[in-house]
């Protein structure tokens, strides 16, 4: 089975917990990687790129010093490497500008604020791994117990 990665960025360390938390059910077929910026999220991609190894998700927030959840997820979108990968931004703080551009440049996929609903993120997530998944030509069997049965039946007609 191939090793798929979801990353969790956001600088506060009990949002990130709360985050890898509420993805635990998937943790059994996805490895789940926590980062507090997006330079060290930017530093795993490119290892994990090197490594051959393959991103469905990056869940990240956007008020962050140095480099903002905006910016960081504009940049990837831009990436020739990385532009399969799903993308939410779960913030509290992003003004409407801020979100905008969330959406037309970094193209999210998703736009959660914060304080969000656990089992939400959760099917959130499973919805944007389905299509991940199946887009990359990925034996889906592997990971059909973790997977969102509507999403995948509809992908696979």
């Amino acid at each position: 089975m191939t090793t798929i990665n979801i990353i969790c960025v956001d600088d506060q360390r009990e949002v990130l917990s709360a985050v890898v938390r509420d993805l635990a059910p998937l943790a059994s077929y996805f490895n789940i990687e926590e980062c507090e910026s997006a330079g060290e999220c930017e530093e795993l991609l490119d290892e994990l790129d090197a490594n051959g190894e393959r991103v469905a998700l990056i869940i990240s927030d956007h008020v962050m010093p140095v480099k903002t959840g905006v910016q960081l997820l504009t940049d990837l979108a831009n990436e020739p490497r990385f532009r399969s990968i799903r993308k939410i931004l779960l913030t509290g703080l992003a003004t409407h500008a801020d979100t905008i551009k969330a959406v037309n440049q970094a193209h999210i996929d998703h736009y959660l604020e914060k304080a969000w609903d656990g089992a939400e993120l959760l099917q959130i997530s499973k919805q944007l791994l389905t299509e991940f998944v199946v887009e990359q030509g990925l034996d889906y069997q592997d990971y059909l117990s973790v997977l969102d049965a509507p999403t995948l039946y509809k992908l696979i007609q």
